[in-house]
């Protein structure tokens, strides 16, 4: 099965959808580190982010390989191994730029949907970002909007990356969620979709929730 998580930064996606594939046995992907790989590249290659052509040639030509095993993340992008890299704050800052590239979001749908194609002899997979339920993986058997109000987000993402400024924080994730906003729609649930706020659960209370809607969402004689 398909498992699509959607949702405004720091709503605990990557943690939560992670935590369900492992708890499932699903191969899991996070969509969100396939725009930061090319922005990490594209600032490698000291590229005007601006420059939406050259970008998009870039994340064309960018050779890319993420691992789909919930319990051993990685990222390697042209060879090197930037699976910290790309958490960095300066990456971090201008990934929105990245995200925001419609040619870019073109050539990264077109990896993830086959990312997605090949872990279901494996079973299945659980997918989070931005646009999974509404443009990645529409066909998802479960669709889950995952929310939180500001203040948790703000400080789970604070817990998450260490020394931040309450600026840069409110950054990450008041004026990336607005940047994102205009070419995705992760702020209200899609048809089909269940909202699972998150504002006042722990990761696992979380993780229970999604995993007993997934066990629903299999149809009789289907469970594995």
């Amino acid at each position: 099965m398909i498992i699509a998580v959607d949702g405004p930064s720091g709503s605990g996606k990557s943690s939560t959808a992670r935590g369900v594939a492992t708890r499932l046995g699903l191969r899991f992907l996070d969509t969100g580190a396939t725009y930061r790989a090319v922005t990490w590249s594209a600032v490698e290659h000291g590229l005007d982010l601006d420059d939406t052509a050259a970008v998009a040639q870039r994340a064309r030509d960018l050779r890319l390989e993420i691992s789909t095993d919930p319990g051993h993340q990685f990222v390697i992008a042209d060879g090197a191994d930037v699976t910290a890299a790309i958490r960095e704050p300066r990456i971090s800052e201008v990934v929105s730029k990245i995200a925001t590239n419609l040619d870019v979001r073109k050539e990264l749908i077109r990896r993830q949907r086959s990312i997605i194609d090949n872990a279901q002899p494996s079973g299945g997979i659980v997918v989070e970002g931005r646009d999974i339920a509404t443009v990645v993986a529409t066909d998802a058997e479960l669709k889950v909007l995952l929310t939180a109000d500001q203040e948790a987000r703000m400080a789970r993402r604070g817990a998450q990356v260490g020394s931040l400024t309450a600026e840069q924080l409110r950054d990450q994730i008041v004026r990336r969620d607005a940047d994102d906003s205009t070419v995705s729609e992760f702020q209200v649930a899609s048809d089909g979709a269940v909202t699972v706020d998150s504002t006042y659960l722990t990761l696992e209370e979380v993780i229970d929730v999604i995993s007993r809607l997934a066990k629903e969402a299999v149809p009789q004689g289907q469970e594995s």
